[in-house]
């Protein structure tokens, strides 16, 4: 029997995956089945959030005790056939239409090292933007007011501005509380200063997210910024930038109806001269490629991550491959220290590394300094012990019950069975229901979540949001009848589970169905403005689930003033420490972590790992 068909017998292969397989040796069948299976696994790796596989490493992708074949006799059969492409220069496009790329030991389909190479190209490009060090010393009074604690570089924050304004890549990343936003605020003040002195319009600025949560909570973040920046006495007409409206990084790019593609694009790029990206991490191959490829040069790109957090659903862990070329973000580079002393002053030699020549020019700046969640959550301690998998004192930490506002219940074999705490999230989501208008009810809806590791099974959240909606159906239905239609009713949260552009939705955004004033049942989601959102027919949406318990995947790029993190009683692959952190970190006053030791020491000691080759790509070495 083939390795081909013991996979498939092993239901290791999903359908499209032993179809794409069959295919190939349809059209030649003279296909050996080394190259066949090799085809497989190429298209079962993007499933699995691969760019490709690594042929020396199958059972890393498919862990079966299987006869695989020897990793030099597999590249010479690849090699061998028409089926796979073998560019000899990483820049250049697959020769021919193979649906296959051997390259650097990485096995692709043909369209995800198309974008692979693209993003890389496109990255680059944007590095290479020529240097501004003009007005730099007019800078200085500004600098030193936006940021007062800035000489000798050891504030980071002051040091991912002063950079910024010197390259037009720049890469901020640190976890939650660390001042990404804040800094991006002050940034965008001084470029506009800068401007200003130059005799310049003010800069063009695009704000944008993967989700439209995370694109509300940044530019919510910049407005508090602005405020913050007016009481200290900054200049009205420099914080009018801070007001711009965030959007979804589809929103940006246009979407197209029925389409793929986007409006924006290398031939149509966007008219900004500065795009800032939050939550990196969550951005995809290639979506991340399109937005590179639409943004004009001249333009400065800043992407803003948290890279402890969990990758992208999709292919690819582009910020990671994108951090382990441009370095560790510890230190400044000498020229731009010497071009920055009229603002950094003299840094410090520890925080100077040599300037050397490097294919990808990006800057990379990580925020350390430890903020709290908020007034209420002191997560930090924890954060920092899961975020390297440190089982023992995470444990500790939990046990010992003195962090601020974070709660550990080792033994909850079913969250919704003690009367008392089923009553707190009833009172929470019949309280939505009652909310005056939607608008009021989709932010009310924000204060509290639960949050799951697995869709599926008593503790996931598709079991929950069942059990849900016939508590609160039941509820609500005693104060508002006919409150049910056709698996809708008023109060009821969703969840958008793929994208339609047409209507704007997108899979992660959130949205609650009402009672308009006429009495019918309509589903609300975010619009452009905070208090205008959109109202669609029930009929009309997309794919969708309820939310009243969501996945950490899909949670990520949003935060929840009080966060229920629930793991499974048994084990899951999906388990690892980004899940743990990713989770956790979407509290903003309060953690209430549901979790056997055991399962949560299990899911500490495993760390999710993305095969891509484009860190290789830009010039850090060889594809992992």
């Amino acid at each position: 029997m083939s390795l081909l068909e013991d996979l498939r017998r092993e239901g290791a292969l999903r359908t499209l995956d032993h179809a794409l397989a069959l295919s190939l040796r349809r059209l030649d069948p003279s296909t050996p089945d080394a190259v066949a299976v090799a085809a497989a696994l190429a298209s079962l790796a993007v499933s699995a959030g691969h760019a490709g596989f690594r042929i020396d490493q199958p059972r890393a992708l498919v862990d079966l005790a299987l006869e695989w074949p020897a990793p030099a006799q597999w590249q010479a059969g690849l090699e061998a056939s028409r089926w796979v492409a073998r560019p000899a220069d990483p820049a250049d496009e697959a020769q021919g239409s193979a649906p296959l790329v051997l390259e650097d030991g990485l096995l692709y389909l043909r369209r995800y090292r198309e974008y692979e190479r693209r993003l890389a190209a496109g990255l680059r490009r944007l590095g290479r933007g020529a240097v501004e060090p003009d007005g730099i010393d007019a800078l200085a009074p500004l600098f030193a007011r936006l940021f007062p604690q800035a000489a000798g570089g050891g504030d980071h924050q002051a040091r991912a501005a002063a950079v910024a304004l010197l390259h037009r890549l720049l890469l901020v990343t640190g976890g939650p509380g660390t001042g990404k936003t804040t800094t991006i605020a002050r940034l965008l003040v001084l470029l506009g200063a800068r401007a200003a002195a130059a005799g310049q319009p003010a800069p063009r600025i695009a704000l944008a997210a993967p989700t439209g949560r995370a694109a509300e909570r940044m530019a919510e973040s910049l407005r508090r910024a602005a405020q913050q920046l007016s009481a200290e006495g900054i200049e009205d007409g420099l914080l009018a930038p801070l007001a711009t409206t965030g959007r979804t990084l589809h929103r940006l790019l246009g979407t197209i109806p029925d389409s793929p593609r986007f409006r924006h694009h290398a031939g149509n790029p966007l008219a900004v001269d500065i795009v800032v990206v939050d939550e990196a991490s969550m951005i995809d191959l290639p979506l991340m490629a399109k937005l590179v490829e639409a943004v004009p040069d001249g333009a400065r790109l800043v992407l803003l991550g948290d890279p402890d957090q969990l990758p992208s659903v999709e292919a690819g862990d582009v910020l990671s491959g994108i951090l382990a070329a441009a370095g560790d973000g510890m230190h400044l580079a000498a020229s731009d220290a010497r071009t920055l002393q009229p603002l950094l002053g003299e840094v410090e030699a520890s925080a100077i590394e040599a300037d050397t020549a490097t294919p990808f020019p990006a800057r990379h700046v990580h925020l350390v300094r430890g903020w709290r969640q908020s007034a209420a959550l002191d997560l930090a301690p924890l954060a920092a012990a899961v975020r390297v998998g440190d089982q023992a004192r995470a444990l500790e930490l939990l046990r010992e019950g003195r962090l601020d506002g974070v709660h550990y219940h080792d033994a909850v074999p079913d969250l919704l069975q003690d009367p008392a705490r089923r009553e707190h999230f009833l009172a929470h989501w019949t309280a939505l229901a009652d909310a005056p208008s939607p608008a009021e009810a989709l932010a009310l809806a924000g204060r509290l979540r639960i949050l799951t590791a697995v869709r599926e099974g008593p503790q996931g959240a598709a079991g929950l949001n069942r059990r849900i909606e016939a508590l609160l159906a039941d509820r609500l239905a005693q104060h508002q009848p006919r409150t049910r239609s056709d698996g809708f009713f008023h109060g009821r949260l969703l969840l958008v589970t793929e994208n339609h552009y047409r209507h704007r939705l997108f899979n992660g955004d959130i949205g609650i169905c009402l009672r308009d004033a006429q009495g019918q049942l309509m589903a609300w989601f975010p619009g452009e403005m905070p208090d205008a959102p959109r109202a669609f027919h029930p009929a009309a949406l997309p794919a969708h689930s309820s939310a009243f318990a969501m996945t950490v995947h899909k949670a990520q790029g949003s935060e929840f003033n009080e966060v229920w993190l629930v793991l499974p009683a048994r084990d899951s692959r999906v388990l690892s420490r980004e899940l743990v952190y990713t989770g956790l970190t979407r509290a903003r006053d309060s953690l209430h972590l549901c979790a056997d030791p055991s399962i949560l020491g299990t899911a500490l000691s495993r760390h999710v790992s993305r095969v891509s080759g484009l860190a290789w790509r830009l010039g850090a070495g060889r594809s992992r």
